[in-house]
């Protein structure tokens, strides 16, 4: 596989690790963060292609030296968790952010000031103790339609860039959400995740259908989604036995998810396949993780994969970037 780009780890416990070589070798970035940071989220921004946003246990990070080093972006969300970062793709200095316990929080200047957003979330679950936004996604053709999911709390959607908030009230009826992602095909769509169930909408939330993973898939838990950033009706989906389960599989759809194919693998993964990291950079080129540390990559979008030799702790996110 081409060693021209580089791998960003974020990790629960031993935060972020780079590999300058296409994940030959590794070191952990010390500059600007604790090492025993816990790592939620990992984002690319749009433009500027050297510069990642990290979501850790104490706030919201910048990287402008493609993960090299970060620094801290003071917010109210410092003593928060920050899972979740997304971008707007046709304005990138408004930036959305979702942490634990449960809130939205916007920039409009890059990410140098911060507002907490006015949307209701539950502040208890008894699934998870304290709710956390497990999903943020922004329409990249109506970018003032803005996609939150919670776990465990549904689905939020707001149609005027944040300023208000809906709760999606029917055609979800699990509340326990995973992923939000869009894809804009000919039938525009909006896909979410729940343990055992990919949800369909083309009318912007409206009304939902589910996909029926559950009774096809070997793996039903279902986990992260990815679009291949060329060809919006391939959608690739993370899956697994269990929440805390002893293997996983990676799902593809080459048909906006009607049908779905789980893909070979080298290995037998060692928990549930968790995440995805893709770049339009190279469409074909996707980076997948384990809940448990192993990493799984492809550079044909999916036809084959390599796994990666490094393990590490228990992975949260990723993001692949050129050199």
């Amino acid at each position: 596989m081409n060693k021209d780009f580089s791998i960003c780890v974020g990790t629960i416990g031993s935060g972020v690790w780079l590999s300058p070589d296409g994940g030959e070798s590794w070191r952990r970035v010390v500059k600007g963060l604790w090492s025993e940071s816990r790592i939620y989220g990992l984002s690319l921004h749009p433009t500027e292609k050297r510069t990642i946003f990290a979501g850790a246990d104490d706030g919201i990070y910048r990287s402008d030296d493609g993960g090299q080093s970060f620094e801290r972006l003071d917010s109210p969300m410092n003593t928060r968790d920050v899972w979740k970062i997304a971008f707007d793709p046709t304005n990138p200095d408004i930036v959305f952010a979702g942490t634990r316990p449960a809130a939205l929080f916007r920039s409009t200047d890059g990410g140098a000031h911060w507002h907490q957003l006015p949307v209701d979330m539950a502040e208890d679950c008894p699934n998870v103790r304290i709710p956390r936004v497990t999903a943020l996604a922004v329409d990249p053709e109506e970018p003032r339609t803005v996609w939150a999911g919670v776990e465990v709390d549904g689905v939020r959607r707001s149609l005027d860039g944040g300023e208000t908030w809906s709760r999606i009230t029917d055609g979800i009826p699990d509340p326990d959400i995973h992923d939000v992602t869009t894809a804009v095909t000919a039938g525009k769509a909006v896909f979410t995740t729940t343990p055992r169930e990919i949800f369909a909408s083309t009318d912007r939330g409206q009304s939902w259908q589910g996909l029926g993973v559950g009774r096809h898939f070997a793996l039903p838990y279902c986990r992260s989604l990815a679009v291949k950033t060329d060809d919006a009706e391939t959608l690739f989906v993370a899956t697994g036995d269990g929440a805390v389960g002893r293997t996983g599989a990676i799902q593809r759809s080459n048909d906006g998810g009607r049908h779905w194919k789980m893909l070979d693998l080298p290995a037998e993964p060692n928990s549930p396949i968790w995440a995805f990291a893709v770049n339009d950079a190279d469409p074909a080129r996707i980076v997948a993780c384990s809940h448990y540390g192993e990493l799984y990559a492809t550079g044909d979008a999916g036809d084959s994969w390599t796994k990666l030799p490094r393990e590490f702790t228990e992975i949260r996110a990723l993001a692949w970037l050129p050199n």
